[in-house]
C-alpha cells in the first residue's frame, strides 16, 4: 500500500513537498520554498534569520514539523524528536525553480537528490554566484556550530571544507559534469581557506528506492523540468511544472504517452480552470511579436524576461541576429550559460557580448575565474553601448537599472517579456520601473502605466509578449484525458474546485494528512 501526504503545495502555487511511502520508506517529490507563506512573515527587508538555523521556519510553519533537517541547523531551543523522523531514501526534483528547490538545504545530508543534470547545473551555479544561506545551499553547505555558549546562536565552521550533497542524474554522466560538481569558484587561491568536498555524483538507476522510478523531460520554461513515474503496488504519475506551446512541447507529450499506465495521477494546477477565450501564445508567439518590437526600434533596446528562462534568452538570441544587434548577457547569465555547456560540451555563450559592470570583479571569483577565462573577449562596457545604442539588445532586469546611469541612453525600447505582477510589492516594483524608464525616455512594450482619475498611474500588461512556463486549462484536461488515471491528485494549484467539478475521481489532499492510494 502506498501512503501519500503532501507537507505543502496542496493549497496554493509552489511550495511543493509531497510524499510518497511504501514499506516504510518513501521519496519527496521536490522540497520547494512556499513563497506565499513567507510573503505572509517576510519581505526585502525582513528575512529569516539564519543565525538561527531552521529554529524561525520551524516555529512560523513554513517547515513542516519533520524530524528530516541537518542536525547542524538546530539550536539548543529547538527539538525535533517528538516530529516523525521519515525514511528518506531520495527527493525526486522536477526543476530547479525555487518555489521546487528552495527548501532542499535544510534536509540531512544523508538524503540525496535526484535530478536531471540541468537542474543541478542550475542550482549550484545559483550557489556560486549568489549569497550562501540555509536554503539556497542546495548542492554544497557550510556546517554550522554553535556561536554561543547556549547554543542559540549559529555560525559557519570557518576553516571546514564546503560539504557537498550526493546527486543522482537523470542522464548520463559528463566529464565536464563532473569536473564543474567538484569545486567552486576561487578555492584554489593562496588565500582560500575552504574547499569543497563533493558528494556522490552517480546514475539514478543506481539509486536504492522504494519504488522503480522512471524520469521523463517536459517542457517548461526552465531548463531540465522532468516529471517521474513510480512503479510499485501503485503506479503513480507526477508531472512537477509543464506545459505543452513551448519549444519543447513534444517531450511533455512523449511523457504522457508513457504514463498510461499509471493509476494515480498528481497534476500541476498553476493556469487550471475554464478557457479564457483569449488566442493562446506560444514561444512562437512571443518570438515573433518581440521581434517586431525590435525591428521598430531605432534605439537601445532592453529585453527583460525571467531569471534562467534559457528558452527565453535563446530567442532573443535569434531576434538579435536577425536584426543585427549584438544581445549583451549579465556576467551571472554568461556564468550560468558556461555551466550548462559543462552539460553537453556545447559552448553557449560563443554569439553573446558580456556588460562590463563598475565594480570590483576579483571579489566576484566566479566571474574573474570563469567568465573571464572563457569569455573575456566578449565584455563591452557602457560606453560603447552608449555610442552606439542601435547596435544592441541588453539582457537587463529591473534589478538592473542602476546601470543605466552610467550607459546614459536617450530613447529606446523596453520589452517586458515575463510575467505579469500577481501581489502590491511586484506593482510598486513596476511603478519604480516606469521611473527609470521615463528618466531615460524609454519605451516600454509588454506593460503600461495609464493615468488614471486622481494623478494615479494604472498598471496593466500585453500577454502576446509573454507564454507562460504552465499548461492552461485545456491542455491540463488533455492530459488528464489521455492519462485516464483512477485517482487525480492536484497540487500546485488554486484552482482545487475547478478539479473536483470538471472531472471524477478527485482526491483534494489536505496538508499533513496521509491518504493511502
Amino acid at each position: 500500500m502506498v501512503s501519500l501526504t503532501v507537507y505543502d503545495g496542496a493549497n496554493g502555487i509552489g511550495g511543493n513537498k509531497i510524499y510518497l511511502e511504501e514499506n516504510s520508506q518513501g521519496v519527496f517529490l521536490d522540497f520547494g520554498k512556499n513563497f506565499g507563506k513567507y510573503g505572509a512573515f517576510y519581505e526585502e527587508f525582513l528575512k529569516s534569520r539564519d543565525t538561527r538555523g531552521i529554529h524561525d521556519l520551524v516555529y512560523l510553519g513554513l517547515l513542516p514539523k519533520l524530524n528530516i533537517y541537518r542536525p547542524d541547523l538546530i539550536p539548543s531551543d529547538l527539538s525535533l524528536a517528538q516530529f516523525p523522523a521519515l525514511n528518506i531514501t531520495a527527493v525526486l526534483l522536477s526543476h530547479a525553480h525555487m518555489d521546487h528547490a528552495g527548501n532542499l538545504g535544510v534536509l540531512r545530508k544523508e538524503i540525496p537528490i535526484i535530478a536531471s543534470p540541468e537542474s543541478i547545473v542550475i542550482m549550484k551555479g545559483m550557489q556560486d554566484t549568489g549569497t550562501s544561506s540555509i536554503e539556497s545551499d542546495t548542492t554544497y553547505f557550510s556546517m554550522r556550530q554553535p556561536g554561543d555558549i547556549l547554543g542559540l546562536y549559529l555560525e559557519s565552521v570557518a576553516l571546514k571544507n564546503y560539504i557537498g550533497k550526493d546527486l543522482y542524474c537523470t542522464e548520463p554522466l559528463t566529464d565536464g559534469l563532473l569536473s564543474f560538481l567538484s569545486s567552486r569558484p576561487g578555492q584554489d587561491s593562496p588565500k582560500a581557506r575552504k574547499k569543497l568536498e563533493p558528494g556522490k555524483c552517480a546514475d539514478y538507476k543506481d539509486a536504492t528506492l522504494p519504488f522503480e522510478v522512471s524520469a521523463h523531460p517536459v517542457d517548461h520554461s526552465l531548463l531540465g523540468a522532468t516529471a517521474y513515474l513510480l512503479r510499485g503496488d501503485t503506479t503513480i504519475a507526477y508531472t512537477g511544472d509543464f506545459r505543452l506551446h513551448g519549444k519543447n512541447g513534444e517531450s511533455t507529450r512523449k511523457f504522457v504517452n508513457q504514463a498510461k499506465d499509471a493509476s494515480v495521477l498528481i497534476i500541476e494546477g498553476t493556469r487550471a480552470g475554464p478557457s479564457s477565450g483569449e488566442e493562446k501564445v506560444t514561444e512562437q508567439s512571443v518570438s515573433n511579436v518581440c521581434q517586431e518590437s525590435v525591428e521598430s526600434s531605432t534605439g537601445l533596446v532592453i529585453a527583460d524576461f525571467s531569471a534562467r528562462n534559457f528558452e527565453r534568452l535563446e530567442t532573443f538570441q535569434e531576434i538579435a541576429q536577425k536584426t543585427n544587434r549584438d544581445l549583451v548577457v549579465t556576467a551571472k547569465d554568461a556564468y550560468m550559460l558556461h555551466s550548462l555547456g559543462c552539460v553537453d560540451g556545447v559552448c553557449k555563450t560563443e554569439s553573446l557580448k558580456i556588460y562590463k559592470e563598475i565594480t570590483n570583479k576579483t571579489r566576484r571569483k566566479w566571474e574573474s575565474e570563469v567568465v573571464k577565462q572563457f569569455c573575456g573577449g566578449q565584455y563591452v562596457d557602457h560606453t560603447t553601448i552608449r555610442n552606439n545604442p542601435s547596435g544592441y539588445i541588453l539582457c537587463f532586469s529591473f534589478f538592473d537599472m542602476k546601470h543605466l546611469l552610467d550607459i546614459k541612453p536617450n530613447g529606446g525600447t523596453y520589452i517586458y517579456s515575463s510575467c505579469e505582477a500577481f501581489n502590491e510589492e511586484m506593482e510598486i516594483d513596476f511603478r519604480r520601473l516606469w521611473q527609470w524608464l521615463s528618466r531615460f525616455n524609454i519605451s516600454p512594450c509588454g506593460f503600461s502605466m495609464e493615468k488614471v482619475e486622481g494623478g494615479d498611474y494604472e498598471l496593466s500588461f500585453d500577454n502576446r509578449y509573454h507564454a507562460s512556463g504552465h499548461a492552461s486549462g485545456e491542455d491540463i484536461a488533455w492530459v488528464i484525458d489521455q492519462i485516464d488515471p483512477d485517482h487525480i491528485i492536484p497540487v500546485h494549484t488554486e484552482a482545487r474546485d475547478w478539479f473536483a467539478k470538471s472531472f471524477e475521481n478527485v482526491i483534494l489532499v489536505e496538508e499533513g494528512l496521509s491518504s493511502n492510494l
